[in-house]
């Protein structure tokens, strides 16, 4: 059974679709832009039959709400980490997909010693390889367009929806998975002025996050790399970074028929493969 949670950490409210028994190890899932927490409802229960699963909607957007809301990977990461502890998690595994996969990173880079693993699922981390060639990429041009103060949001206000589903049909492997409703679901996570803001601030702070991950540290946290296989891209690039950067503990993973939304496009397959991870990080080194 799924219920939605709130806590409190510093200024924050957050919000959480929950499942599974507090007793277990904590899978903590986090959205990316422009998408919500609802993204994970298809594998919620399912991974809640042995894990304690929190599925946050990121500071500022949907129903987690206070602030100012923090938009460096590692403040979210330090937030959302702080929210599950109060909630009992314990052994925590941090899995994100696109800013979520920032998050993830950040997690593991930064939080090593609060959490058991990390996975990124479809994402590049800023400042780590292949960062600048897919900034170089034109049909990455969104990255930049969202780092401008003030236009995107003087743009897009009012035309959310329109401007969402392109990224929805784009990101998708098969638009089709991503239905009517949760559409709008992920639409109404940033009606607001205050949700919409926050989700371009995301990227306007990404030049600071790629200055912190670019400093030489350790990564000794497994961390789990995940890509769906529609875009083509080869996934031996963003290993290469990661291991570059000092994730010591590194594994891959390509899910077959799916774009970047692998939680809606093939939650069948993300459910065994974060479940066999999470079992595996918990093992000693």
């Amino acid at each position: 059974m799924v219920k939605r949670i709130e806590v409190a950490t510093g200024e924050l409210r957050l919000s959480a679709r929950v499942a599974g028994s507090q007793s277990d190890p904590a899978i903590v899932l986090l959205h990316g832009w422009p998408l919500s927490s609802a993204i994970w409802d298809p594998v919620l229960e399912p991974l809640g039959t042995d894990h304690f699963v929190l599925a946050f909607d990121l500071p500022g957007v949907g129903a987690s709400t206070g602030g100012p809301a923090p938009t460096l990977k590692s403040e979210i990461a330090d937030a959302v980490i702080s929210a599950a502890e109060s909630l009992g998690a314990r052994d925590m595994m941090i899995a994100g997909v696109d800013v979520g996969g920032m998050v993830a990173f950040s997690a593991a880079r930064d939080h090593g010693q609060r959490i058991a693993s990390a996975a990124i699922m479809n994402t590049v981390i800023p400042g780590v390889e292949p960062w600048e060639t897919i900034l170089a990429n034109p049909h990455i041009w969104h990255f930049a367009f969202h780092q401008i103060p003030a236009l995107p949001e003087t743009l897009v206000s009012g035309r959310e929806r329109a401007y969402f589903d392109f990224f929805f049909d784009f990101l998708a492997g098969d638009k089709a998975k991503v239905d009517g409703r949760l559409r709008q679901e992920m639409v109404d996570a940033y009606a607001s002025p205050h949700a919409l803001t926050t989700g371009f601030d995301w990227y306007r702070a990404m030049p600071r996050d790629a200055e912190r991950n670019r400093q030489a540290t350790t990564i000794d946290t497994p961390v789990l790399y995940l890509r769906g296989d529609a875009d083509g891209r080869s996934i031996q690039p963003y290993l290469d970074g990661l291991a570059k950067v000092g994730a010591k503990r590194l594994k891959g993973n390509v899910v077959a028929r799916s774009g970047e939304i692998l939680s809606i496009e093939a939650p069948e397959s993300l459910v065994v493969v974060l479940r066999a991870f999470a079992r595996e990080a918990r093992l000693p080194a």
